[in-house]
């Protein structure tokens, strides 16, 4: 007897095989970068991993599910997130001024400021308060400075402000998949970049929010703002504050479903959109408020944002190898 058809829900439609060749070339013509420095930067084999959760911490909307199995191609990514001292490197070799510094303004977190009621907040997020002069190298306004922290990550940095970095200092934005992959440090659909404790025997293991949210920070990890790059030992890769401390920008727009249909190798988000994927959490995540402090989390964030919880790291690919000789 012949085999029954499949039904038609396991037929794959013509949409979902279109979005499927779409995401094919949008993986292929993601932009590449191999002539960056190979200081501080490790080295991922190609490798398949589970990414995404399908944690009743997660989100709905932020759409980080289901879990799947995804290929990666061999890359770079840096052991820690791009610092002060890099980014002026970049500033004074290029004259380049950041978005906040074009727009005048940026966004403060309200408990670093002398007298925050003065100032305009954001409506919904009250915590957050516009601050005229504040950029990366001013990060709470006029009178501050980050030269006495060159060790801290860039903040106060917008999405096209880091991929021009990138494209000074000869390397790119992590895709998403790159940035979970690494984050994981080699631990299988684990919560945190060491396990699924937040803080093994008692120890805290990165930079957030113990308190009340948003009016006390008892700082009980040692710090109640941006931490530098190297607060917390690395995960089983290497990498350093792969969540918390700051947020960190990828290379994919945001979509909380394309990834369903979306090709599982060397995924590279849809090809359009409004917002880019950031990963990983800040010091201002709590529990009560943001469980966004683990791998698989994942928001969308308007490019042209700048605030004082923001940074990225880089990454680059993997040359190919030269043709043996005949």
């Amino acid at each position: 007897m012949p085999p029954h058809p499949p039904s038609p829900c396991c037929v794959p439609s013509k949409q979902r095989l279109a979005q499927l060749d779409v995401s094919v070339r949008s993986s292929a013509a993601r932009p590449r970068a191999t002539a960056g420095s190979l200081e501080n930067m490790i080295r991922l084999e190609a490798a398949r991993f589970h990414m995404g959760s399908e944690s009743p911490e997660a989100f709905p909307t932020d759409g980080e599910g289901p879990v799947r199995q995804v290929t990666l191609s061999a890359f770079y990514i840096s052991k820690f997130a791009v610092t002060n001292r890099q980014f002026a490197d970049f500033v004074r070799g290029t004259a380049y001024r950041t978005e906040a510094e074009r727009f005048g303004w940026s966004f403060v977190f309200r408990n670093h400021l002398p007298q925050p009621a003065r100032r305009p907040a954001m409506p919904g997020t009250p915590w957050w308060v516009r601050v005229d002069g504040a950029d990366w190298a001013h990060p709470e306004g006029p009178g501050s400075s980050v030269f006495a922290r060159p060790d801290h990550p860039a903040v106060h940095v917008s999405w096209s402000d880091a991929v021009a970095y990138c494209g000074w200092a000869g390397y790119r934005l992590p895709t998403e998949a790159e940035w979970e992959y690494a984050a994981r440090g080699g631990l299988d659909q684990k919560t945190y970049p060491w396990g699924d404790g937040l803080t093994p025997e008692g120890r805290h293991m990165c930079n957030i929010w113990q308190g009340v949210f948003p009016d006390t920070d008892l700082g009980e990890d040692g710090f109640t703002t941006v931490a530098p790059v190297d607060s917390f030992p690395p995960n089983g890769f290497g990498l350093f504050n792969a969540v918390g401390n700051t947020w960190e920008w990828c290379a994919d727009y945001f979509d909380p479903v394309w990834h369903i249909q979306a090709t599982r190798h060397d995924p590279a988000g849809p090809p359009s959109g409004t917002t880019r994927v950031t990963k990983g959490g800040s010091y201002l995540c709590h529990e009560s408020y943001c469980r966004r402090y683990r791998n698989a989390a994942r928001t969308g964030t308007a490019p042209d944002t700048s605030t004082g919880h923001i940074g990225f790291r880089v990454a680059l690919d993997v040359p190919p190898s030269p043709p043996l000789s005949p």
